[in-house]
C-alpha cells in the first residue's frame, strides 16, 4: 500500500487530466467533421462561406482552449518514479551519495537501452526474412545453379490478350476511339481520342496504366522524331487540370488481380469528360469559375465538379 502511495502522482489531476484528453479528443474531431461536411447548403454562396468559416474558428478556439487545459492539468499530475523488477540492484539506489556513485540511474538507463535494442533487433529481423535474402559459400560456387527469377503471373500478360481487352473496351464506347501502338516492344500505348474534345495518351506496362497525359483534340501529339509524345504537358491549363486528376483517377482504381476491370473502370470515368465544356457543377451550378469549366470527375458517380467545388 505504501508503494501505491508514493507513486508521488497527483491522482486527482490525473482524473481530470484523462477527461481534458477526451474532450480535446472531441473538439479535434469536431474541426475533421466540419472539414468534411464542407459548406452547408445555403442561398448563396457568401452565406455557406460565411456560416463555414464561422463554425471553423470556433472549433479551432475549442481545440485550443482544451489543450491549453491539458498542459496545465499536465503540470499539475507530477511524475512517476521510476521501479524497474531490478532485484538486489534496486538497493544501489539507497546509497546515500548518489552524485558520487551514480550506479543505480546509469543501470536504469543500460536496462532501457537494452530493451529498445532487442524490440529494435526483432523488427531488423523479421523484416530481412521478408526479403528471403539465402546466400551461401555454396550457391556462390562454381557448381551452384542460379534459380531464375520467378515473375508475378500478373504482371505478364500476352499481347494477344491485352490487344483483346482493349478492342472490347473500344466497342464499348461508341465515342471513343482507341488506337493502340508498341514502339518499345511489349508494351502499350493508347492514343485514345474523346469526341472532338481531347485526346489522351495512356502508357501501359502490360495491362496496367503507367502514366496518362491529357491534350487537347487540335494540339500536337508527336515529338519531331515523329513518335509519340508521352512527356510534354498541354499547353492549355484545363488539361493540364484533366491530367492531373487522370492521375489520381489511376491511383483509385487499383485492383491487381483483375487488371482488365481496372483498365474498363478508368476508360468508363475518362468518358465522363465528353461534355467537359457543356456540363455545369454540381454543386454551384456554374460552367465556368476562375476561367475553367468542372474538371473533376467523381470516381464513383461520375459528376462534374470544380477542382475547389469538390472539397
Amino acid at each position: 500500500m505504501a508503494d501505491v502511495m508514493n507513486v508521488g502522482v497527483n491522482l486527482e489531476a490525473f482524473s481530470q487530466a484523462i477527461t481534458a484528453i477526451q474532450a480535446l479528443r472531441s473538439s479535434v474531431t469536431r474541426v475533421f467533421d466540419s472539414l468534411k461536411d464542407g459548406m452547408k447548403n445555403k442561398e448563396t454562396l457568401e452565406g455557406r462561406e460565411k456560416v463555414f468559416i464561422t463554425d471553423f474558428q470556433d472549433n479551432l478556439q475549442a481545440v485550443n482552449r482544451d489543450l491549453n487545459e491539458l498542459e496545465r492539468l499536465s503540470n499539475l499530475v507530477g511524475r512517476p518514479s521510476e521501479s524497474h523488477p531490478l532485484h538486489n540492484s534496486g538497493l544501489l539506489s539507497l546509497d546515500p551519495v548518489q552524485d558520487k556513485t551514480p550506479l543505480y540511474s546509469q543501470l536504469l538507463q543500460a536496462y532501457k537501452w537494452s530493451n529498445k535494442l532487442q524490440y529494435h533487433a526483432g523488427l531488423a529481423s523479421s523484416l530481412l526474412n521478408q526479403q528471403s535474402l539465402k546466400r551461401s559459400a555454396n550457391q556462390m560456387g562454381a557448381s551452384a545453379k542460379r534459380r531464375p527469377k520467378v515473375q508475378p503471373s500478373t504482371l505478364v500478360l500476352p499481347p494477344q490478350y491485352v490487344d483483346d481487352v482493349i478492342s472490347r473496351i473500344g466497342r464499348m464506347f461508341p465515342d471513343m476511339t482507341i488506337e493502340l501502338f508498341r514502339p518499345n516492344g511489349t508494351s502499350a500505348v493508347l492514343l485514345v481520342t474523346l469526341g472532338k474534345v481531347l485526346k489522351a495518351i495512356v502508357v501501359m506496362r502490360s495491362l496496367f496504366i503507367d502514366r496518362t497525359i491529357v491534350r487537347a483534340f487540335n494540339e500536337n501529339l508527336y515529338a519531331e522524331d515523329g513518335k509519340l509524345d508521352i512527356w510534354s504537358k498541354s499547353t492549355h491549363q484545363v488539361f493540364q487540370k484533366v491530367t492531373d486528376h487522370a492521375t489520381t483517377a489511376l491511383l483509385h482504381y487499383q485492383l491487381p488481380q483483375m487488371p482488365d476491370v481496372v483498365v474498363r473502370s478508368f476508360m468508363t470515368w475518362l468518358r465522363s469528360y465528353i461534355k467537359l465544356f457543356q456540363t455545369p457543377c454540381q454543386r454551384c451550378g456554374r460552367y465556368l469559375q476562375d476561367g475553367l469549366p468542372p474538371t473533376w470527375r467523381d470516381f464513383r458517380t461520375l459528376e462534374a465538379f470544380h477542382d475547389s467545388c469538390r472539397q
